[in-house]
């Protein structure tokens, strides 16, 4: 597997000689046709959009409505391509797919369980998300098992609870993808509403917020305006000037209704684009862009990262202001509160309070650490002992 700045610069050398940009979105549910209906919209005719999944017929249905509605909008000019006949839980078809696209980006939308926000049922009764890793990690686990097989180049993008995802993939030996979506993205556009009206400012593109916490903070903050008592690190800027604000104020401002459907995945997909588009825009037009994303390198958590275009080479490197120690830290009491204790050696570590609390409301034992190759075991105790017996 070739590091994240390896595939940065072959991707540059691809778009200077104007050769096609192929993205794969693996898994066409509603992350993934928001996704492409955002890409379609840069009507870039250098793109090369492919969905990948089982059911050819009922994506190229998604694939036809939104063609429709891109052409209506005078934006449709990329190329998209329809690859059915791909099982995610077969590492084989997942790899002779990889070897025949050839993709130069891959986003992971897929979902073990569709349909089902999972966090409609953990958040009431335990405050926490990070009890569905297992099933998290089961698809991404066997996309990123055939990129290994088919030395494939792309860069990668999960987008399922990503702070412990890629870290338990990366802890395995296994290889990892190069960036999450969500989360911190969702939260940032809140604080900018916030500062906006505060500060009177027009144009939200001008506040330059820099954020580390995990998804549990997103969650917290975004549903009840708090963050449980963890200090965040957190900085504000207009116009390269730091702005005071009250932190406590900010952060109660945030809690703003939105829908609990599958609405909520407009987010997730705008944050897979924010990616997608920040290293094809710092690439083009030689910047540096500053990106936020979960499990990034393999770190537990949410960190500000740096995609760097401004010299001959491109790199991507973690937010420079603050020290990986100073974010790690933060990351881990942010996601401790997420129930994850820890991610080492393969294994996924639960905290007490969350096993304690998982038996008390379910009736439900689960283990203490969780070994990847174990966690289809444990992703069928979470469907069959608490998903299906809270769906009756």
């Amino acid at each position: 597997m070739k590091s994240l700045n390896e595939k940065l610069n072959l991707l540059k050398k691809k778009l200077e000689g104007g050769g096609k940009i192929t993205i794969a979105i693996f898994g066409l549910g509603s992350v993934g046709c928001y996704l492409l209906d955002y890409l379609v919209s840069l009507a870039d005719p250098q793109l090369r959009l492919v969905v990948v999944g089982r059911d050819a017929e009922k994506m190229q249905q998604d694939v036809n409505i939104i063609r429709t509605a891109a052409t209506i909008r005078r934006q449709m000019r990329s190329e998209i391509v329809v690859e059915g006949g791909c099982d995610f839980k077969d590492v084989n078809s997942i790899e002779a797919v990889l070897k025949k696209i050839q993709p130069d980006f891959i986003v992971n939308s897929s979902r073990l369980y569709a349909g089902l926000k999972y966090g409609t049922i953990s958040w009431s009764n335990l405050r926490a998300y990070g009890i569905w890793s297992p099933m998290s990690v089961l698809l991404g686990k066997n996309i990123m098992e055939a990129y290994g097989k088919a030395d494939c180049n792309a860069i990668s993008i999960n987008t399922s609870y990503s702070d412990a995802v890629i870290p338990w993939l990366k802890s395995a030996g296994m290889a990892y993808f190069d960036f999450g979506s969500g989360n911190l993205n969702h939260l940032i556009p809140r604080m900018k509403f916030f500062v906006a009206e505060k500060y009177g400012i027009d144009n939200l593109n001008d506040i330059d917020i820099t954020l580390v916490a995990s998804h549990f903070h997103d969650v917290v903050i975004s549903k009840e305006g708090h963050t449980e008592g963890v200090k965040l690190l957190l900085s504000i800027k207009y116009q390269g000037e730091e702005l005071e604000f009250n932190h406590e104020e900010l952060y109660k401002a945030c809690a703003i209704p939105m829908p609990t459907d599958q609405k909520r995945n407009m987010m997730n997909a705008s944050s897979n684009f924010d990616i997608i588009n920040g290293v094809l825009t710092a690439i083009r037009e030689k910047k540096a862009i500053k990106i936020h994303t979960p499990g990034v390198d393999g770190h537990i958590g949410g960190y500000p990262y740096i995609i760097d275009a401004t010299a001959t080479d491109v790199k991507g490197y973690f937010y420079p202001n603050y020290t990986m120690e100073e974010m790690e830290q933060v990351n881990r009491n942010s996601i401790w509160c997420d129930g994850i204790e820890n991610v080492v050696d393969g294994k996924l570590i639960y905290t007490d309070e969350l096993l304690s609390k998982v038996k008390n409301r379910f009736d439900v034992i689960l283990p203490k650490e969780v070994h990847i190759s174990e966690a289809e075991k444990v992703a069928i105790l979470l469907v069959d002992g608490i998903i299906k017996s809270n769906l009756k």
